[in-house]
């Protein structure tokens, strides 16, 4: 019997020992597909970095020529219309609408200030009004308190 139990001890270890080199192995090849892997996501984040980077040129571009063909359109309608220039608005024309435009601002000041006045004006009233009753009121029920004992406190028997 000890000759059989030697023989499956160092089967066993035979065997532990495959498996751990067949473990071995299976880390080798999972950190071989990883580095491959991060080999893959560095170059997808650099071609995403060059579009990035070719966009912003093209669009650059694109820019530029959209501002020359607009400068170029303006240039070809002050060159057809010399008269189109609006003249600079005079100081008076200016003190005009400046004018109009702060008496429309007071307006409305003064429209929310007698709103307000009148509010104010009516709380006061109703003040005065009531004091008298709302002083009663408090008074009364301070003073006509009717004290008892909490329904849960219980007794002490002595």
């Amino acid at each position: 019997m000890d000759v059989d139990a030697s023989i499956i001890a160092g089967a066993e270890m035979i065997i532990g020992m495959l498996s751990k080199a067949a473990n071995s192995q299976g880390i080798q090849t999972l950190l071989e597909a990883e580095k491959e892997a991060a080999k893959v996501v560095q170059k997808a984040r650099q071609y995403r970095v060059q579009k990035l980077k070719d966009a912003r040129s093209e669009a650059a571009k694109e820019i530029e020529a959209y501002k020359a063909k607009k400068e170029e359109e303006f240039k070809r309608f002050e060159s057809e219309r010399p008269d189109a220039v609006w003249p600079p608005l005079s100081q008076q024309q200016l003190t005009r609408e400046f004018a109009q435009h702060t008496s429309q601002t007071s307006t409305s000041q003064t429209s929310i200030d007698s709103t307000t006045k009148t509010q104010l004006s009516q709380l006061d009233d109703a003040v005065a009004k009531n004091k008298e009753k709302v002083i009663k009121k408090i008074v009364s029920r301070v003073l006509q308190s009717e004290p008892h004992l909490h329904p849960n406190l219980k007794k002490l028997e002595a």
